[in-house]
């Protein structure tokens, strides 16, 4: 009895050694499915630290006046700008999927933030940043229960022509919003007409020394963008000295105009500066959960979740691709929302992965998320040590900064494309734009969307079907419309180019009894389902009315080429017990066997 217990726990010493290396490995896949880092963690090396390290510090120099600037952007404090940037990055760095996608605050997003908060609380107060971290709270939230829901594919509801129409009249917009900047006046608004009136109304205010600056460093910085790299590798310069240069552009601007005002004394001749900068890393922070704001800024927050995910992912995509690489964009909801969640307890506001910044980073040559992570390190020191450098700033070479990066985003050749190739989606851009340069960003993007799917159902309801013929000598079948093929007058062949369903089913019933009219030589009707891939109920309604109408006119309805998925839902109904005809497994066959008859 003893030497059976000692073989089985021996057996059952070696089972345990045998399943446990199993059930750590499995434990591991499902631990990095959540927790991505655990994935690219294990293969770092000094290679990849090296690359991270360079992109970093690239991307860091070039995030330092894009923080402040679409801080100022969203109308919040500069520092909140930064705040947004360390702590998000790290947490997508944990969650995110992406190598080289770089989450911060972006300008569409501070111009959505603004339009969003601004309607709760006034701007400079302290309801208002407590809105901004609610909003990011909302945010977060929502994307990371879209995460774990696997909703990733909600996203698809926003075609790229109506993204792209909204991203341009956002440029539009948010380049007008910082004209005030660059004029030295006062001036309010959401909409077009309304910000040009009140700048408009305020030009008896504009600063010219104000004005100096921020054209020249509006000036600078376009001349940067386009003329300093060629300049540089003239010169003899590297391409990575070159590119960095190129990058620095706005730090150059950053540092000539502060110590112009500085040196010069020209806060006190009107123009406005920054300020204190508190120097500290990002505090802890709690958004505001009060139902009524919670209320206010829900539709706002879910605008933003959708708009910045689908900006992020199609950045992550098309970097990723590059070097053969994937991403899944159910983890990168749930990456982008734990970066929005720590922006709403860092003092910060809504978030996610901007295309230059990543464009950057990867030009930089980012292996890994930790890029990101060492891009916050190097954030993290700015707040604590330049702060008190940035007090002199002119908010004009903030603006002037925005400006020269989101004109880059306004694209109206989306409409001359979209008019070429498909009226209804340049219905859709032309909307979006008219509606969001008009109304605001938020009914733009909705009405967008709205549109969309509108012009998709009714684009569906009239589904394609073609009458097609036989191609002599061949066994395929044409449309003959557009081919010279073989037809039968008494067989009358229909080519069904779409899934049926609710809204299109009824259009097939109805084109079926035109075509069949009293006094016509069809014997036969045959349904060429090849690129039919489902059938919903109201379409099997429709089907069955079909078939008993042929009946009753003395006219077989027949099917082919259907696809397995569809005939096995069919089986489960009464159509094909009741159907006038039969079911031919090619049109070639059907075509045979109705001529022989």
């Amino acid at each position: 009895m003893v030497g059976v217990l000692s073989d089985l726990t021996l057996t059952a010493g070696g089972l345990r050694a045998a399943c446990f290396p199993l059930f750590r490995m499995t434990d591991m896949t499902n631990l990095s499915r959540y927790f991505p880092i655990l994935d690219w963690g294990r293969t770092y090396d000094r290679t990849a630290l090296s690359n991270d390290l360079i992109a970093a510090v690239i991307v860091t120099i070039m995030l330092i006046p894009q923080s402040l600037a679409y801080a100022l952007l969203a109308g919040l404090p500069p520092e909140a700008g930064i705040y947004a940037s360390i702590a998000p990055i790290i947490l997508y760095a944990i969650f995110g999927t992406s190598r080289a996608l770089a989450v911060g605050p972006v300008a569409v997003v501070s111009l959505l933030t603004a339009s969003a908060i601004g309607q709760v609380a006034e701007q400079g107060t302290a309801g208002y940043a407590v809105a901004a971290l609610t909003l990011a709270f909302l945010s977060g939230g929502f994307l990371v229960l879209l995460g774990l829901l696997r909703l990733g594919f909600l996203a698809n509801f926003l075609s790229h022509p109506v993204i792209s129409g909204f991203i341009t009249a956002s440029g539009i917009l948010i380049a007008t919003s910082q004209l005030k900047h660059i004029l030295g006046v006062s001036a309010h608004g959401h909409t077009l007409p309304v910000m040009l009136g009140s700048i408009v109304e305020h030009l008896d205010q504009v600063n010219w020394t104000t004005v100096i600056i921020g054209l020249t460093a509006t000036g600078f910085l376009f001349w940067v963008r386009k003329g300093l790299k060629p300049l540089m590798k003239s010169l003899g310069a590297s391409p990575l000295l070159a590119d960095v240069t190129t990058k620095a552009g706005p730090v150059a601007a950053v540092v000539a105009t502060t110590v112009a005002v500085w040196l010069f004394g020209l806060d006190s001749a009107g123009v406005k500066i920054v300020g204190d900068v508190p120097q500290s890393l990002p505090p802890l922070t709690m958004p505001g959960l009060s139902p009524d704001l919670v209320q206010a800024l829900l539709i706002p927050a879910i605008l933003i979740s959708v708009i910045g995910f689908v900006e992020s992912v199609s950045v992550a995509q098309t970097l990723a691709a590059k070097k053969r690489q994937r991403i899944n964009p159910d983890q990168e909801l749930i990456g982008l929302g734990a970066a929005n969640i720590g922006a709403a307890f860092t003092g910060g506001y809504p978030v996610t992965g901007g295309f230059s910044r990543s464009v950057v980073n990867y030009d930089a040559g980012a292996e890994t998320p930790a890029a990101g992570a060492y891009t916050a390190v190097g954030l993290a020191i700015a707040a604590m040590a330049l702060t008190p450098l940035v007090y002199y700033l002119p908010n004009a070479t903030l603006a002037a900064t925005i400006i020269v990066a989101v004109l880059s985003l306004v694209d109206f050749s989306i409409l001359k494309k979209t008019w070429r190739y498909s009226k209804s989606d340049f219905t859709a851009v032309a909307a979006t734009i008219l509606l969001t340069l008009g109304m605001g960003v938020e009914i733009g993007v909705a009405s967008g969307v709205i549109l969309s799917v509108l012009l998709h159902l009714f684009k569906t309801s009239r589904p394609h079907v073609a009458e097609v013929g036989l191609v002599p000598g061949t066994q395929h079948f044409r449309n003959v419309n557009r081919h010279s093929v073989e037809t039968d007058p008494e067989v009358l062949t229909l080519r069904v180019d779409e899934s049926l369903y609710f809204i299109n089913a009824r259009f097939l019933e109805e084109m079926v009894q035109e075509r069949v009219a009293d006094g016509c030589a069809i014997k036969h009707v045959i349904l060429m389902f090849s690129a039919v891939n489902e059938v919903d109920f109201s379409a099997l309604e429709s089907l069955e009315a079909i078939n008993l109408r042929l009946k009753e006119m003395g006219v077989g309805l027949h099917l082919s080429e259907v696809k397995g998925p569809v005939m096995d839902r069919l089986r489960q109904s009464h159509l094909l017990d009741e159907l006038n005809g039969q079911i031919f497994l090619s049109q070639f066959d059907a075509w045979r066997a109705l001529q022989k008859q």
